[in-house]
């Protein structure tokens, strides 16, 4: 029994033994490292060249070690109660703010990282690791292009990897200086709530550890300049979210890179009550915001539309274009910009929903209505051009369905009531929409493109408002009369469309008619047909060019619009758009109606397709194109349907482009050698001839665009069979015309 009892106290002695030795050695490094400054006399020589970083190490190896022969877990050892007890950290900080020697603040940095990191005991609970981490965070992210840039990104990864862990160190770390004053004065416990019983009595020494650093550190402070020591009455406004968006504004790209990741993950964390603090009582979403904002307004005011139309490809993680190889005079801040604004839009769609839903409302508030809104409606047609580029630029990059919906709101508004004819625009999109049709062919085709982009969104509003709210309850279908069963019933030469509004006095002669449809199949077939046949016919034969040169046929067409159709129709299908229109009911009045401000001026536009620029043209029908993709029946039937029995006073589509063909056949009379001049046109267009200016240039181009249009037209009727009920179901592209 005795024998067993010596060996245990020999045991028990045994373990604590290394542990007085530890303590002895960690001491003995701190005194050294006190004693550099007492006795020193060099203030040039960098601290890397001292034994200072050399001490720091070993403490370090002494706290980790120290932690792995702790038989309790979570119990601090002597080593860590010591630099706990004895601010060591402070002293640490104050040492770093103050350079001395030069070099220092990345010694402190680098230690402060890898105590954090690799101490696995909590330690940010600690008034007196707290304090200095608030202040070592002061002192970097301020200055862009600091020496220490470097090291103070990686402590900021230390903080943000912490903090992941555990999300409630979020509020603790983000408190900043008042609050740690507060604390100092109030001399409370500094653990969180739920901790508070844990680490009540953590700051207090649980072994009697020398007072030889104490000493040293306390003639220390007499010996740093005034300057250096902290003037805890100040209330800095700079932590962890101000230092990071510092970081992010570095010219380095790998401290720059780290910095955003490092936000990104401080954003997503999962805790409600971090990321309400993160919005409601830190300066993460304006810091973030201002920053956007700042770049948009470092952007050159000449820069070209067109330069930034082409520069594609722009990631945070990579704010260039690979492929962009030409530069042009405001390209790097262009990128930076468009960089940053990828940079919102990710972090918006990765944070938690309450930062997301807070930063996209920053974002619209400061960026689009504060800042771009001015621009876009701006008297200087330069700056109208620019303005409307950098935004269909940055619709091009959105993915977030939260910036998505304040965009969408901000450009089109949140009422849903459709617009009459006299009404004048009370939206920024009511603006825009008169800028499409503007004296200017630039600002047209530019926000043209925008419209376009707006149109790829996935975004149901956008198509409700700008079409469907005009199209609901089929008001452009004549009432009065049945609806035909087949389409054969509306051929009848008086009620065809090409023969309505005078157009045989237009010279276009019956022969010219499309051939009489068969007998309709029950899979519809003949019913597409007769549609594809409609668009295929449209335009005279003498107006046709593209039956002399290869590669411009129609089944290019199919198969690019059997693709688009596809896209479209995977990105509307959530919406649950109806198959088949409503059936109209023959005893409901008549009431009028407009198509809208939007199609209104695409239908003006494309009624003047044979005066207007090649480049209006084409933007004109793209746009066009892209509404007829839409899988929703209304808009099948007023956009690519010939045969309907249109209202009185109503046009459709169809009508306008008959009433082109009218307009066309009388030109054609006043041109002289008509066909060898379009012929000639087209090589020129496609780029197989030299290009010269001809007589009546203008006309011959939108002859040749209003040709590919139709085909365009019949190719996407095609692949959206059946014609009464678009849906998914798609048959194969045939190999073939139809």
């Amino acid at each position: 029994m005795l024998s067993r009892l010596g060996a245990l106290l020999q045991e028990a002695v045994g373990a604590r033994e290394p542990s007085i030795d530890l303590l002895e050695a960690f001491v003995e490094h701190w005194k050294g490292i006190t004693n550099y400054y007492i006795e020193s006399t060099d203030e040039n020589t960098p601290a890397k060249k001292t034994d200072i970083p050399w001490r720091l190490k070993q403490m370090l190896d002494i706290l980790v070690y120290e932690e792995k022969q702790q038989a309790a877990a979570g119990e601090a050892g002597p080593c860590l109660e010591y630099l706990l007890q004895h601010k060591i950290l402070e002293t640490l900080c104050t040492l770093g703010k103050a350079e001395y020697p030069p070099g220092m603040r990345q010694q402190v940095l680098q230690f402060f990282s890898k105590v954090l990191a690799q101490v696995q005991h909590p330690l940010l609970h600690y008034l007196s690791v707290h304090r200095p981490v608030q202040k070592l965070l002061r002192l970097g992210g301020t200055v862009p292009g600091s020496l220490t840039e470097k090291e103070e990104v990686q402590f900021t990864t230390v903080l943000c990897s912490k903090i992941q862990q555990d999300p409630a160190l979020l509020t603790y770390i983000l408190e900043g200086k008042k609050t740690v004053g507060r604390k100092e004065a109030s001399k409370e416990a500094t653990a969180l709530p739920r901790e508070a019983a844990g680490v009540k009595d953590k700051e207090q020494p649980h072994s009697k550890a020398p007072d030889r650093g104490a000493g040293g550190a306390r003639a220390l402070s007499t010996q740093l300049p005034a300057e250096t020591k902290e003037t805890e009455g100040r209330t800095g406004e700079s932590n962890l979210i101000t230092s990071l968006i510092g970081l992010c504004k570095s010219k380095k790209g790998r401290v720059a890179l780290k910095a955003q990741e490092n936000l990104l993950l401080l954003v997503s964390v999962a805790s409600q009550a971090a990321a309400t603090y993160l919005v409601q009582s830190s300066p993460c979403c304006p810091a973030i915001v201002e920053h956007l904002c700042q770049l948009y307004q470092s952007l050159p005011s000449f820069l070209d539309p067109a330069d930034i139309a082409a520069l594609e490809g722009i990631s945070w993680r990579l704010p260039s274009a690979p492929s962009d190889e030409a530069s042009f005079p405001g390209k790097e801040t262009l990128a930076a910009f468009l960089g940053w604004f990828d940079y919102c839009d990710h972090l918006i769609t990765e944070a938690h929903t309450v930062v997301s839903d807070a930063l996209a409302k920053s974002v619209a508030e400061k960026l689009f209505v504060e800042t771009l809104q001015p621009h876009l409606l701006h008297v200087s047609e330069q700056s109208v051009l620019t303005s409307t580029a950098l935004l269909t630029a940055m619709l091009r990059q959105l993915r977030s369905p939260a910036l998505l919906r304040e965009a969408v709101a901000f450009l089109l508004g949140t009422d849903q009531q459709p617009a009459a004819p006299e009404d004048s625009p009370h939206t920024l999109g009511g603006h825009l929409v008169r800028h499409c049709d503007h004296l200017s062919d630039e600002i047209s085709i530019a926000t043209l493109r925008l419209f376009e982009e707006l149109l790829q969104k996935p975004h149901e509003q956008i198509i409700h408002s700008l079409i469907l709210c005009h199209l609901e309850g089929r008001p452009y279908v004549a009432r009065g009369s049945p609806e035909p069963e087949s389409y054969e019933d509306t051929l009848d030469l008086e009620e065809d469309p090409y023969f309505t509004d005078g157009f045989l006095d237009s010279g276009f002669q019956p022969s010219m008619k499309p051939p009489p449809a068969p007998v309709t199949n029950p899979d519809g077939k003949t019913a597409v047909t007769e549609i594809v046949n409609s668009f295929l016919c449209l335009v005279p034969e003498e107006a046709k060019t593209s039956a002399f040169l290869e590669e411009t046929g129609y089944d290019t067409y199919v198969h690019d619009a059997y693709g688009l159709f596809q896209e479209c129709s995977s990105r509307v299908a959530p919406w649950g758009w109806p198959p088949a229109p409503t059936p109209l009911d023959p005893h409901e009045p008549e009431r009028p109606f407009f198509e809208g401000h939007f199609l209104r001026m695409l239908f003006d536009r494309m009624s003047r397709i044979l005066e207007q620029p090649y480049s209006l043209n084409l933007q004109v029908t793209s746009v066009l194109s892209r509404l007829a993709l839409f899988p929703h029946p209304l808009i099948h039937e007023y956009l690519l349907d010939p045969y309907i029995n249109l209202a009185p006073g109503c046009r459709s589509l169809f009508s306008v482009l008959v009433r082109v063909i009218g307009d066309l056949m009388q030109r054609i009379q006043r041109v002289p050698q008509f066909p060898g001049k379009l012929l000639l046109v087209r090589r020129q267009l496609m780029g197989q001839v030299p290009g010269e200016q001809l007589d009546h240039q203008t006309l011959l181009q939108g002859v040749v665009v209003l040709e590919e249009f139709c085909k365009e037209l019949a190719a996407i009727a095609f692949v959206k069979f059946p014609p009464h009920g678009p849906h998914l179901r798609l048959s194969e592209p045939p190999e073939g015309h139809v």
